[in-house]
């Protein structure tokens, strides 16, 4: 495997960390349906730009696409949505590692499955020993959170 293809991923998510931080704080002071709509609109006019200038393939062609594959724009607002109510609850790394075993869970069933018009790859134990470890990480993390805040109180 390439390297650059472990690393690109890894950066996505130091990305995703660090927004998570912003737009729960920007939620707090503007409110969070509002930081999810500045988060999107801004977003489209980078990538209204970027498509422009360097897109490769014909947006006009979105309605000729199954209709359910139109349900990612939808999940994307619910996760920001989500994690710009949660991140000032229980902390951007409490958060973060729920969403990621939250990840997990569902790309293994449809790696399993091979829902979506996804590759079919089964479940086994090493998959199952890394969700087990992913909750006992997001164990300890929500108890140190819950212990610091009542050793604050």
């Amino acid at each position: 495997m390439n390297i650059v293809m472990l690393i690109l991923p890894l950066l996505a998510g130091i990305g995703l960390g660090i927004q998570s931080a912003i737009n729960g704080t920007l939620g707090n002071k503007i409110g969070t349906i509002e930081s999810a709509f500045f988060t999107f609109f801004t977003g489209a006019i980078f990538l209204t730009i970027i498509v422009n200038f360097f897109g490769q393939g014909n947006i006009l062609n979105i309605h000729e696409v199954p209709k359910w594959q139109l349900l990612c724009a939808i999940f994307g607002v619910i996760y920001l949505s989500l994690m710009v109510l949660a991140v000032p609850k229980m902390g951007v790394t409490a958060a973060v590692i729920s969403v990621i075993v939250g990840q997990l869970i569902a790309s293994m069933a449809i790696d399993h499955f091979g829902w979506f018009e996804s590759a079919t790859i089964h479940f086994g134990i090493k998959r199952l020993i890394g969700v087990i470890l992913m909750l006992i990480a997001l164990f300890f993390v929500f108890r140190e959170k819950t212990s610091t805040k009542t050793t604050a109180s």
